[in-house]
């Protein structure tokens, strides 16, 4: 078994799928979690997160007692609102796919470190793709294999949604073809292999139609709840990246301060500045880091007007933002996009 070396936390929730999966496949899991350094105490509290490593080792364990060459995958079928935290119930709150999937960059966090998920807009077809940070190549392949068969259970079952394009992996094809029936069944569309990049295709077209279970009022109190726990997990998180939560909530409210964030850390501004400078940056530097991640996002896959995206970003002035974005990247924000769009249809 290759050695984990893993950084950030899972939550309770996400380690709990596998244990459901597990716990069907007759095993007893009590040994495993303690083989893996995991108090099962601690995983009643679904507010709670353990560190990655704690649960790469437990799935470096799991996937071999399973005796089963797609437990990731099967483990999918046990996914419910809670196995994404609170992100689970926002989804299931939000009014369109296009707002789903505008949630997740702000609010993945809570479910854990394991990947990262992006978007990529192509020819009309969005390409949801997710990122694991784990090391172990097995334990890699299982967990991608996991997310990506959860979010379509999830939204079959949760938002009554099923009109995928197709799904990508970038790992091989399983080496028993009669084993690729079992992708079939979870994802009912096209599954494609070597790719280059793992994640769900779909037309962009369907981002806009409307989910029948939003419920706008229960979305924002499930919003300000999101707000509280994405703090309460950034005192484990360097300052540098503890602004940057802070910022991608209250930057389009009104334009960012490092006065104001360190107000929201409990903290003076002199104490900012001098942790930021420990961690060799500036609150200027976060700031302008974050509005180019954002700015490339929205040029990249939306059609807000440059002055709304101006407007996200927390400028007062719209040309501020054409400015900034120039120095970046030496091209205008309206030629970025002219050229990705360019790319995109080839």
């Amino acid at each position: 078994m290759n050695q984990v070396v893993s950084n950030g936390l899972a939550s309770a929730p996400a380690i709990k799928q596998y244990l459901n999966a597990a716990q069907a496949c007759g095993l007893d899991v009590q040994p495993l979690l303690l083989q893996a350094g995991i108090d099962a105490k601690v995983l009643e509290d679904n507010n709670r997160h353990l560190p990655n490593a704690c649960m790469e080792r437990l799935l470096a364990l799991l996937i071999p007692a399973s005796k089963d060459p797609c437990f990731g995958l099967h483990a999918a079928r046990f996914v419910e609102p809670a196995s994404f935290s609170v992100l689970g119930y926002i989804s299931m709150n939000c009014s369109t796919l296009r707002m789903v999937q505008a949630k997740i960059p702000i609010y993945e966090k809570i479910v854990g470190d394991m990947g990262v998920t992006s978007f990529e807009t192509t020819q009309g077809v969005v390409l949801q793709r997710w990122q694991c940070l784990f090391t172990d190549p097995i334990v890699k392949r299982h967990e991608v294999e996991n997310v990506i068969g959860s979010w379509v259970c999830y939204a079959r079952q949760f938002l009554h949604f099923d009109h995928w394009d197709s799904i990508w992996f970038e790992h091989s094809a399983p080496e028993d073809p009669a084993l690729l029936a079992d992708y079939q069944e979870i994802f009912n569309c096209e599954v494609l292999f070597d790719q280059p990049s793992s994640g769900v295709r779909i037309r962009e077209a369907l981002l806009d139609e409307v989910l029948p279970q939003a419920n706008g009022e229960l979305l924002e109190m499930l919003l300000a709840h999101a707000t509280k726990l994405l703090a309460g997990l950034d005192q484990s998180q360097r300052t540098t990246d503890q602004v940057k939560n802070i910022l991608r909530l209250m930057i389009n409210q009104q334009p960012p301060s490092s006065e104001m964030i360190a107000e929201k850390l409990g903290i003076s501004s002199r104490t900012l500045q001098r942790k930021l400078s420990e961690e060799g940056t500036h609150y200027k530097d976060v700031l302008n880091e974050l509005r180019y991640e954002l700015a490339v996002y929205f040029l990249k896959n939306t059609e807000l007007t440059l002055d709304n995206i101006a407007y996200e970003l927390g400028y007062a002035e719209a040309r501020s933002f054409y400015r900034s974005f120039k120095q970046w990247t030496g091209e205008t924000a309206g030629c970025f996009r002219a050229a990705h769009l360019s790319n995109s249809q080839d």
